[in-house]
């Protein structure tokens, strides 16, 4: 599945290195969750770890039928990690 970025998603990424949100993207055991942007657009959250083990959360939303725009990543908190964590320990 294509994703795109625009130029300011890229610009907002701090701490975050692009080959990373592709891992997140990418990796075999991933959890994707619907969740609502700030500006109250429906998004996917992707949740993941790098290949280096980094658990981060990405975001995109679906822009055209085979295309899909990533808006942000981020770590994850202590608590969404400990979630994370219980739904690996089932997968």
């Amino acid at each position: 599945m294509p994703y795109e970025w625009d130029d300011w998603a890229l610009a907002a990424l701090l701490g975050i290195e692009l080959h990373e949100v592709r891992q997140v993207l990418e990796a075999r055991r991933r959890w994707p969750r619907r969740a609502v942007s700030a500006e109250g657009v429906p998004v996917l959250t992707v949740w993941g770890r790098t290949v280096g083990g980094r658990p981060l959360i990405v975001a995109v939303y679906h822009a055209t039928e085979l295309t899909w725009k990533i808006i942000g990543a981020r770590g994850m908190t202590d608590e969404e990690l400990q979630q994370f964590s219980r739904w690996e320990e089932t997968r």
